[in-house]
């Protein structure tokens, strides 16, 4: 009986060591199973992957352009010395900082209301019911779509000293004797580029407002033209007021790409001339790559980032009041 106890107690504890960790997998899937079903928790979990790119790719950089910022650091001698502020400083009496300050402004505040209000106009038009909308509207993307330095370069061979269109045309139609300079002119150079922007920038607003237009209820319009309301009230009266958070958010992100933009600057003036068309994101890199003074370029495109704060809050507020 005793052999038989103690063999009826082996196989009761191999029995039990088999099923632990059948139960053990049983209730981490039942925890793993109860964390999924909370949404709070779910929500943490999908943005982790996006957070984790968000810091490799954006917030590294960034604090680390502050801390370069805060040095006298050149490419060749790797990260400098601590300085402070000292960067900052030296750029506040920097006149061609001066001359880019007020190109970069003028930049953004000349070519955001023209891509506004021309978007608008193609999203008006792109909303009414006509054969081919999906083929059309995707061709309306086209300047947005391709890749701005080689748009750039069809821009660059449209200003060209020599065989510009515009020239040939205003040329015989007597306007002009001679060939115009629109890159190499101080005057014309920043109207030229900001001309460019324009184009490529009317896309995204047009399609932007496009969807906006798009949710805006056919049964307030029915309504109001019920009431009388002619084609102007119904536009400002049902249809503004519905889009214009669209509105204002492309406006901000449209303002936060100008006052960033490179590659058409850089392709067509690179700066020039005689610092003409010089914005934050063109002078940064002369100066931090260019002239290797890589602490100096990272407080010039720092320079941006509480402009851009600024134009962010007075906008973001205006829009929360609106709603």
């Amino acid at each position: 009986h005793g052999q038989g106890a103690a063999a009826a107690v082996t196989a009761a504890l191999a029995l039990e060591g088999a099923l632990s960790p059948k139960r053990e997998m049983r209730g981490s899937a039942v925890t793993t199973g109860a964390l999924l079903e909370r949404e709070s928790s779910l929500g943490v979990i999908l943005m982790l992957p996006g957070a984790l790119l968000l810091m490799v790719f954006m917030a590294y950089p960034f604090f680390l352009g502050i801390w370069l910022s805060l040095t006298d650091s050149a490419i060749g001698r790797g990260i400098g010395q601590f300085i402070g502020l000292r960067n900052f400083k030296e750029l506040l009496t920097d006149t061609i900082f001066h001359q880019t300050a007020w190109n970069t402004l003028i930049y953004a505040m000349v070519t955001v209301p023209f891509k506004a209000a021309l978007g608008l106009g193609l999203a008006l038009v792109l909303n009414n019911h006509m054969r081919f909308s999906n083929p059309i509207r995707a061709a309306v993307m086209m300047p947005w779509i391709v890749p701005t330095a080689l748009s750039t370069l069809g821009w660059f061979m449209i200003f060209d000293p020599v065989f510009s269109p515009f020239s040939w045309l205003f040329k015989n139609l007597g306007l002009i004797k001679t060939n115009i300079n629109f890159l190499g002119d101080p005057k014309l150079a920043i109207s030229s580029v900001c001309l460019a922007n324009i184009w490529r920038g009317v896309p995204f607003f047009g399609i932007t407002i496009l969807a906006g237009l798009q949710a805006v209820p056919n049964e307030l319009h029915e309504a109001a033209a019920i009431d009388g309301a002619g084609l102007w009230h119904r536009f400002r009266h049902v249809t503004v007021p519905h889009i214009k958070g669209v509105v204002m958010i492309a406006a901000l992100l449209s303002i936060i790409w100008t006052f960033a933009d490179f590659q058409l600057i850089y392709v067509l003036t690179k700066g020039g001339p005689a610092n003409q068309t010089h914005i934050f994101g063109t002078y940064a890199y002369q100066i931090g790559l260019s002239a290797t003074e890589i602490g100096m370029g990272a407080a010039i495109a720092l320079y941006m980032f509480p402009i851009l704060m600024v134009f962010a809050i007075i906008l973001l507020t205006h829009l929360r009041r609106e709603e």
